[in-house]
């Protein structure tokens, strides 16, 4: 028998949506999300629509201000550092522990995923090395088989999406993340957790670095 398709909800589509769309910066820091708007842009009622971003609020996506509305999340600096320090952890764990974990499957994973990011990388398509970026990092996540891990990864990575286009527009900065990203998957393949580890570490302190910096030109702008 084919299996079963979880069932998606109405307030399930609409927190994707807006989660999606929040993340590829169509609704930018500060963005008023104002309930009758967004229900006339999705077509839903607005019970759904509240749902969803008490998620979002949940998931550190927006902010909710009493009296005054729900925005999206202005991030600062130390936010960021927040962010980073939590996904050296996280990450750092996962590849410690990816070793008993790493299937052929697993390995084909990443090995498309590679091909994936140089083949963006030379057609310049920032954006599409970005959705390899997040899928490589949660592919990574998984291979230390922790749930807990993964779900509080998930909320971190909620967070960090929208920052990755931030840091890539350096084009230094996207032509070294590729060779990092080469290096952590080599690494991997080979059983190298220690090397892996250690050039992931580098890989997200380089990236911190270039997000902050990009963070405060925007907001002297």
């Amino acid at each position: 028998m084919p299996k079963s398709r979880p069932i998606q909800t109405i307030a399930d589509q609409v927190y994707s949506i807006l989660r999606k769309n929040i993340c590829e910066g169509q609704y930018p820091p500060g963005f008023w999300m104002q309930e009758v708007e967004l229900c006339e842009q999705l077509g839903v009622s607005r019970s759904p629509v509240r749902e969803a971003l008490r998620r979002l609020v949940s998931d550190g996506l927006v902010i909710s201000i009493p009296n005054k509305g729900t925005f999206v999340k202005e991030f600062t600096c130390k936010d960021i550092d927040e962010i980073f320090d939590m996904r050296v952890m996280l990450e750092g764990y996962a590849i410690r522990n990816s070793r008993a974990n790493l299937t052929s499957a697993h390995i084909q994973q990443l090995l498309d995923l590679l091909d994936r990011m140089e083949t963006t990388f030379q057609a310049g398509e920032l954006e599409e090395y970005t959705r390899a970026d997040e899928q490589l990092h949660n592919e990574i996540v998984m291979l230390g088989d922790n749930s807990i891990v993964s779900s509080t990864y998930y909320r971190v990575g909620s967070m960090n999406q929208q920052f990755r286009v931030l840091s890539l527009s350096v084009h230094q900065r996207f032509e070294e993340s590729l060779g990092e990203h080469r290096q952590i998957i080599h690494a991997l393949i080979e059983g190298k957790t220690e090397l892996a580890e250690q050039v992931n570490h580098r890989h997200l302190e380089l990236a911190r670095e270039c997000i902050k910096e990009q963070l405060e030109k925007k907001q002297k702008q």
